[in-house]
């Protein structure tokens, strides 16, 4: 591969802040795999953010890449899995697994896309140092008629449009807005972009807690529960960013609301033993907690009936019930198709219950 940009680079990031600034160019913030593409004639390689390769876990766009990009080309953009329900990243985490014969599998049921945002290179010629509105012409212009593995994400500089996009889209899946400067050249690894991403709250019973690692007396993450309609406490996520003399005092703090599993909502997980699905060695189990207490948390979207980022600690809501903490206090999004604004986008249908 001999390319003007080689792999591995590190991609340009965003910082967030709280409101859309104005004067810029605007994207839809996909939720997907962030990855930058490189193809020389039959050799492609998918990079990650951390610098690592996808390629092995996508072979469909290996063979879509080859089929629709130019020939000689490095585009930064985002892989992704959409349904008529939206964005599904569970499914795309499934595609991250050891197993050959399982990742293939899985290309063909649920195909992923490519969502592709800037230009590096393109044949003999380097984008970098070319102001973004440069490299995004020159990306349209490239992956015109391309499809329908790989399409350009739609992009406005009209604030309006960008408004409407934060409102309505967050119901197909999407994290938010993205705002990139026009002049601004690419800068790997620099936080030089803006992301714009909802924040809300929501009151939680506090169910367990992981231990900190390497230490017995610290708590390492809080387990938060929300109550279903019919009483059941469903497990939705953790909050666990607090400075070591803090979660030392929690450690202590809950030793009093340490139950047996006999006697918590969640008796499952004293049955079985959980580990993390990404890394084998990284225990899950937990301490249970008699679910007395209720912490405010920030989050930016569910996915299912989870958070799906870890959620931030707000403040504790000693005046709040815990069977009070129920799913009907969450905010329910606009609801408005991905396909509304990317109508070639590959559709993937949804596994039926009992497949994989």
């Amino acid at each position: 591969m001999h390319l003007p940009v080689m792999p591995p680079i590190s991609p340009m990031l965003a910082k967030s802040v709280p409101t859309i600034p104005d004067g810029a160019s605007y994207e839809p913030k996909w939720d997907g795999f962030r990855s930058i593409c490189f193809r020389d004639g039959d050799e492609v390689e998918f990079g990650s953010r951390n610098e690592r390769p996808l390629t092995r876990y996508f072979p469909e766009l290996v063979t879509a890449a080859k089929a629709e990009l130019p020939q000689r080309c490095v585009i930064d953009g985002e892989i992704v899995i959409a349904t008529e329900a939206g964005l599904d990243f569970e499914a795309l985490q499934q595609r991250v697994h050891p197993a050959a014969s399982r990742v293939n599998m899985l290309a063909a049921a649920t195909p992923a896309s490519f969502i592709a945002f800037d230009l590096l290179a393109l044949d003999d010629r380097g984008f970098s140092v070319e102001p973004f509105a440069v490299r995004r012409a020159a990306l349209a212009e490239a992956l015109a008629g391309c499809g329908p593995a790989f399409l350009v994400t739609p992009a406005t500089t009209d604030l309006s449009t960008a408004l409407r996009w934060f409102d309505e889209l967050e119901g197909a899946g999407f994290d938010g807005v993205i705002a990139k400067p026009l002049s601004g050249p690419y800068a790997p690894d620099k936080r030089v972009m803006f992301k714009i991403k909802h924040q809300r709250t929501a009151d939680c019973a506090v169910a367990g807690y992981r231990l900190h690692k390497g230490s017995d007396d610290a708590v390492g993450s809080l387990l938060l529960g929300l109550y279903r309609a019919d009483g059941t406490l469903a497990s939705v996520g953790v909050i666990g960013a607090f400075p070591m003399a803090r979660r030392r005092e929690l450690f202590a703090e809950l030793q009093p609301l340490v139950t047996t599993f006999d006697d918590h909502p969640w008796q499952w997980a004293g049955d079985n033993r959980e580990t993390s699905r990404w890394n084998a060695g990284k225990d899950l189990s937990f301490v249970p907690l008699r679910p007395q207490l209720v912490v405010e948390v920030r989050y930016d979207h569910m996915e299912g009936d989870r958070f799906r980022h870890t959620a931030q600690f707000n403040r504790w809501r000693d005046d709040r019930d815990p069977r009070s903490c129920t799913y009907e206090q969450l905010e329910q999004p606009l609801t408005a198709s991905l396909y509304d604004i990317v109508p070639n986008l590959r559709r993937t249908e949804p596994p039926t219950e009992g497949q994989p």
